[in-house]
């Protein structure tokens, strides 16, 4: 008996021995301490199965996390405008990825008031255009012109403020890391005014002794602004003007900006890293716009520097296939508008548009991301060799060279077929 528990201690199960009854250990081995024993096994076994039966249930939920698109939904607002955001209980790679991903829409007027986040982010331009006003730590405020197609590096401890003073919906887009955020998969956002911010918070003698000022100035600083998060201005209120040289290192229009790939009839992409905007090597994040023409098809691919792409749909719609572990299709389905996703890492994905095109804008958890692709002129199967090929689909020379012998021109973007 004593060996036995001896044994127990060595391989890590003292925990287990504690519960033993006290003098079935502590006693020389008798009948009394078998009964005790017998008694305890009983009970402690079947726990461990179901225990064990439990974790592999939770293992296999882990395994078969939902990645269908998403769409998002309203937090908060009025008619000044909306903020919406996704959930990670809904889209729970959120959460074990660390991201974050919300939308902000103002209406004319509309004017998000000033705050900070728990999470390093880029900002894109959806909808509009619009005044953006970004505080760097311990830097003069910028205030830039923004329009649709600006992508934006916002990092830690940065102040933002925007307004839309066109007729236009402004829509800007957000995603970006919550790993160093208060809750995983949200963005935990600062607001410095309003009736939630960090001002209502403090008692009137602190706010007159940090900012010197009087009683009455204190209690207006505290009590004015009624709003919450996203306030309507009046049309006469002058707002700063944008200053064009601010704009430099802060902002880059994807839609202007030179294409890292252009394939006739079938697509094109802009990357965003730190050679266009050295600011997002302080996001930590590389993001990229991709826009497919109608029927074409975007090469099975996957990020080969272990980073997650978080892509939200920007325009058209399409079908969508990703292949995980073991060969097995993870997900396959139609995405439109509007939807968000992640592709884990690794997990290869594939895109063909619809008749009328599609466009994405996707963060990718790496401010320089890598990407292999495994069809087209560029593809990995290219670089092996013939006979490898041959062995490893188990398939004829003849077959091996027809597969070689095709898509030999197109890279990464493939037309619709003839």
């Amino acid at each position: 008996m004593i060996s036995f528990l001896t044994s127990l201690k060595k391989i890590g199960f003292s925990w287990m021995i504690k519960y033993l009854p006290f003098h079935a250990y502590k006693y020389p081995f008798n009948h009394t301490s078998i009964n005790h024993c017998f008694h305890y096994f009983q009970f402690f076994i079947p726990s461990v199965i179901l225990g064990f039966t439990l974790l592999l249930f939770f293992c296999e939920i882990k395994m078969d996390l939902d990645l269908s698109p998403k769409l998002a939904k309203k937090v908060y607002g009025d008619d000044a405008g909306s903020y919406y955001a996704w959930c990670p209980d809904e889209l729970p790679m959120l959460r074990q990825g660390n991201i974050g991903a919300a939308k902000l829409a103002l209406e004319k007027n509309g004017f998000a008031l000033p705050l900070y986040s728990d999470s390093s982010k880029v900002a894109y331009v959806l909808q509009g255009a619009g005044v953006a006003g970004i505080i760097l730590p311990e830097s003069e405020e910028k205030v830039i012109a923004i329009k649709k197609g600006d992508a934006i590096a916002l990092p830690f401890g940065v102040i933002t403020w925007w307004y839309n003073k066109e007729d236009t919906e402004l829509v800007v887009l957000f995603m970006g890391d919550t790993s160093k955020g208060h809750k995983p998969g949200q963005f935990t956002d600062f607001f410095l005014t309003g009736a939630n911010g960090i001002f209502t918070g403090f008692t009137t003698d602190f706010v007159k002794r940090a900012w010197d000022v009087d009683d009455d100035t204190a209690t207006a600083l505290i009590g004015n602004q009624k709003g919450k998060g996203i306030v309507k201005l009046d049309a006469n209120f002058k707002m700063p003007e944008p200053k064009p040289d601010h704009r430099k290192g802060m902002a880059l229009n994807c839609e202007e900006a030179p294409l890292d790939t252009d394939i006739k009839n079938a697509g094109n992409v802009v990357l965003l890293n730190t050679k266009n905007l050295p600011l997002v090597g302080q996001v930590g994040m590389g993001a990229d716009l991709v826009r497919l023409e109608g029927n074409a098809m975007c090469s099975p691919g996957f990020s080969c520097d272990s980073a997650l792409q978080v892509t939200y749909i920007v325009k058209g719609s399409g079908r969508l296939q990703v292949v995980g572990v073991d060969g097995k299709r993870v997900l396959e389905t139609f995405v439109k508008a509007g939807n968000l996703l992640i592709v884990p890492r690794f997990f290869v994905v594939s895109k063909i548009a619809d008749p009328d095109g599609l466009s994405w804008f996707s963060i990718i958890t790496t401010p320089n991301p890598m990407f292999t692709h495994l069809a087209g002129s560029i593809g990995a199967w290219k670089a092996i060799s013939p006979e490898v090929l041959q062995a490893a689909f188990k398939v004829p020379a003849e077959t091996e060279k027809l597969f070689r012998s095709k898509r030999t021109n197109d890279a990464i973007f493939f037309p619709p077929p003839k």
